[in-house]
């Protein structure tokens, strides 16, 4: 018997719903910056202990590290060289599979990364309580190392910048096996405040108000072999005859009295005269101030530059003629090495 014209009408209808549902389904979910660093983490990097098993065999086995080139060091086992450097261990074990097959039937490879803690460095230094090396074995974020080392102190400019040499992530090589975007420490590059790159190298310069103020950008994930350093300040040297002689950060419109003020003020013997000794570049000068005229406002309260030398003058002491002697050294980065190591796991 003839079906019905509404019969076929109705099949017509079913199948375009059961089609509109199948191609309705989502999407692959995108990759999360976060799938791609716990990703990085997971390929070889220098420094990392491999270990080849040739399942049923010992003669074909290995057990070593990368050379500078990135290869499997001293695998001489097959003919050619066996990259490893930002490679998975499935990868690995592929290359190797394959190079072994010219040798044996049907070889089973497996490779694992047997210890990772002698991945590079990362080191915390500049203007913070302690400065630090780090050996991370997991994701960190930076306000969490900041957090480790104590702190920011009073001389930090409000700046920090992560210098991340070329080679010792693999975040790019992560990037690209999750089929994200070009991402560094799990944020997108356009949310960096400023990014510069060199000699495949990148430098990383963030504002200290936008990760106090909780912007993720501004909280990226730090790498093993990252240089962070919190900048400091140009620092302003106030002795003499005041309660605190000490070394304060310049800061924007840093004028004679408030430094004086943070020196602990004007001591018992110290007079209301004060010398400011001053450089620019191979130019030295000297700039007397009278701190009783710039109180009754008939002089100009200085407003004072990097590097400037307040003096304030004593009872009893002979007034400095010459450019005083201040020991400025202090700098951690030359020290790095004598840094306490602390491991991120």
């Amino acid at each position: 018997m003839k079906k019905p014209q509404a019969y076929y009408f109705s099949v017509v209808l079913c199948v375009l719903f059961l089609f509109s549902q199948l191609t309705a389904q989502d999407p692959l979910p995108t990759p999360t910056p976060a799938d791609i660093i716990e990703t990085e983490m997971g390929l070889i990097h220098y420094g990392d202990l491999i270990d080849v098993d040739v399942v049923g065999s010992f003669e074909f086995d290995w057990r070593g590290t990368l050379n500078s080139e990135g290869d499997l060091a001293d695998f001489d086992k097959v003919p050619d060289p066996v990259p490893g450097l930002c490679r998975t261990e499935s990868e690995i074990a592929a290359e190797i599979s394959k190079q072994y097959g010219k040798i044996l039937r049907n070889p089973n490879v497996v490779v694992r990364i047997l210890d990772r803690s002698n991945r590079p460095m990362s080191v915390l230094q500049g203007a913070v309580r302690t400065s630090h090396r780090f050996q991370i074995k997991r994701p960190v974020l930076l306000n969490e190392l900041l957090i480790l080392a104590g702190g920011l102190t009073d001389r930090a400019s409000g700046e920090i910048s992560i210098f991340r040499p070329q080679n010792l992530n693999c975040v790019g090589q992560a990037a690209k096996a999750a089929e994200g975007d070009s991402l560094i420490a799990g944020e997108t590059r356009e949310k960096f405040i400023r990014v510069s790159r060199g000699n495949g190298a990148e430098t990383l310069n963030i504002r200290i108000s936008d990760l106090l103020s909780g912007n993720k950008s501004a909280n990226p994930r730090i790498l093993s072999g990252d240089i962070v350093t919190v900048t400091e300040a140009p620092p302003i040297y106030v002795i003499g005859g005041v309660n605190a002689p000490k070394q304060l950060s310049s800061r924007s419109e840093f004028t004679l009295t408030r430094a004086i003020s943070s020196a602990g003020g004007l001591a018992k013997e110290g007079l209301d005269k004060v010398i400011i000794f001053r450089r620019r570049g191979k130019e030295s000068s000297v700039i007397e101030a009278d701190l009783k005229k710039i109180h009754d406002g008939t002089e100009k309260d200085p407003i004072l530059e990097p590097f400037d030398i307040v003096d304030v003058q004593q009872k009893g002491r002979e007034k400095n003629k010459t450019y005083p002697a201040i020991d400025a050294s202090g700098s951690d980065a030359s020290r790095s090495g004598l840094f306490p190591l602390r491991v991120i796991d």
